[in-house]
């Protein structure tokens, strides 16, 4: 049994999560480091769902947070898809390895399907979110407006087959560009 305690963030919580996050990604070479930024943005925007900001705790400290928000991808004839954005999932650097992130992308897939929504997508690293049921995005015909490689664009399908005539561009939200 897990000693992680997963539930949605509130506003008490913000500067804490800020701090999390900020330490989580400060030595990620991966990272442009402002994670904590992006989260504050989109806590402010309306792509932002209360339900699906969530931080875990462990023994009543901060361990770990999710965010997915609301996001489009837009096909050629202009026809938008709603989907989900996973960004980010981040851990306390002194509790990484210890399977929360896992704990906090399962918890947060439910819940979002428990809310109705149907697949996530999110740009991340190759070897990590296959084990969740990502899958190259581009294997649905889904492209993203930055130039990232093919094998950190991922895609999931919370519904079978609810991305099956799913194709187009992952339209992002201003408060994703800072």
């Amino acid at each position: 049994m897990s000693d992680i305690q997963i539930r949605p963030a509130g506003s008490s919580d913000y500067a804490g999560i800020f701090d999390l996050i900020e330490a989580a990604f400060r030595d990620d070479p991966h990272s442009d480091q402002s994670e904590q930024d992006l989260v504050s943005r989109l806590r402010q925007s309306e792509t932002f769902i209360p339900e699906l900001s969530l931080l875990a705790e462990r023994h009543g400290q901060l361990a770990g947070y999710i965010l997915l928000t609301h996001i489009r991808i837009r096909d050629s004839a202009d026809r938008e898809y709603p989907t989900l954005a996973l960004a980010p999932v981040a851990v306390h650097p002194n509790m990484q390895g210890e399977g929360i992130g896992s704990e906090l992308i399962q918890f947060a897939h439910r819940r979002a399907l428990e809310l109705g929504h149907s697949s996530v997508v999110l740009i991340g690293h190759e070897h990590y979110y296959p084990r969740f049921g990502y899958q190259r995005a581009d294997r649905y015909g889904i492209t993203f407006p930055f130039d990232i490689p093919a094998e950190n664009g991922f895609a999931v399908e919370l519904i079978p087959d609810s991305l099956a005539n799913v194709s187009g561009e992952v339209v992002y939200p201003k408060a994703f560009f800072g």
